[in-house]
């Protein structure tokens, strides 16, 4: 997870103007001049990183936005990776213009000096210096790089209204955040929300340790569950038609998520009284009655003066990440912030 703490990553040794690009949740720095840099583009780019595919979307006032997804190539090769996403950058600033900041979105974990140190989704960035590789394929552009959870549950927060929020991702991993008083939960390692224990004899986490909330309630530990209960093999489609048809193999396997979700939300909401927790992520928001089933199990486990905290579906959908990375280049530009980011590609 990126140090939300940590330097900022841009070209040169100065700061932009506007919010420390250090902190995602976008506390000015007093000791530079807020607003925008009118010596760069007034474009922003949101980058959200993930195991599998890579979103974008640029924004500028009067503009339409520039929305396009891409997938990684196999292999998981930092440099062939990082071609793909130079090649992109190009795309990008030939059909629609330069852009001045890019926030990007990562679930890597990241030392001080901008290193990927571990990311499962992708072995091969590890010992990367990201810092250098994103002047590299923004030359032009001020960068900084926040923790992909801790940008959606801004995201979102900021949307819903709410200054206290709990936000859980699930896609190839699960994800999260903790936004209290407006802003994201202070510390080098924020809220690793996806490594709640949720079973000591629970299956093997990617991090080595057993009963990860995310070891359980993955999309790709539900599709395992789901494959071995049938049998046979299970793709998202082929889970979704399950579900849909009433199959025990799938709705059993989706149970076992979503109970799993309900134990980290009650726990979350017993550590810190949210006044929402909102699941997103892909593989919650492709999935019919997912987030309500969350919601269902998280209520019945509430105990009396303490209920859980209501279960809401992401606004964003699977967007929340990649909105939370254009909050972020906003506030690298000095732009104001968009209360509710609510167009979605």
């Amino acid at each position: 997870m990126p140090d939300p703490q940590g330097p900022a990553v841009g070209p040169g040794p100065q700061r932009p103007a506007g919010p420390d690009p250090r902190r995602p949740d976008g506390v000015p720095d007093p000791r530079r001049p807020a607003g925008p840099d009118p010596r760069r583009p007034d474009g922003v780019l949101g980058v959200d990183v993930g195991g599998t595919k890579v979103a974008l979307r640029a924004e500028a006032a009067g503009r339409p936005a520039y929305d396009r997804v891409f997938h990684w190539p196999r292999g998981g090769d930092a440099t062939a990776d990082l071609a793909v996403l130079a090649a992109e950058a190009d795309r990008l600033r030939g059909a629609w213009g330069p852009v001045g900041a890019v926030g990007v979105a990562m679930p890597a974990t990241t030392d001080a000096a901008g290193t990927v140190t571990t990311w499962p989704g992708r072995p091969g960035w590890a010992g990367l210096d990201l810092a250098g590789a994103l002047r590299r394929v923004f030359p032009d552009a001020t960068t900084a790089v926040a923790d992909d959870g801790d940008l959606a549950a801004l995201a979102e927060a900021r949307h819903a209204g709410h200054d206290d929020v709990v936000y859980l991702g699930v896609g190839t991993g699960v994800g999260g955040g903790v936004v209290l008083a407006g802003r994201s939960v202070p510390g080098r390692s924020s809220a690793e929300v996806g490594h709640m224990v949720v079973a000591l004899d629970g299956a093997r986490c990617d991090c080595g340790r057993r009963g990860c909330l995310q070891s359980v309630a993955s999309g790709p530990a539900t599709l395992r569950r789901a494959g071995a209960a049938r049998g046979a093999e299970v793709s998202f489609d082929d889970l979704r038609a399950g579900l849909r048809d009433g199959r025990t193999w799938a709705v059993d396997a989706v149970e076992a998520s979503c109970r799993a979700l309900a134990a980290a939300v009650v726990s979350l909401g017993e550590l810190l009284d949210p006044a929402v927790a909102i699941v997103g992520g892909g593989f919650a928001a492709g999935l019919p009655g997912f987030v309500p089933l969350v919601a269902d199990r998280a209520r019945s486990a509430g105990r009396p003066g303490r209920p859980a905290p209501p279960v809401l579906p992401a606004a964003l959908g699977g967007l929340s990440s990649l909105h939370g990375a254009v909050e972020l280049a906003r506030g690298l530009a000095g732009a104001p912030h968009s209360r509710s980011p609510v167009s979605t590609p």
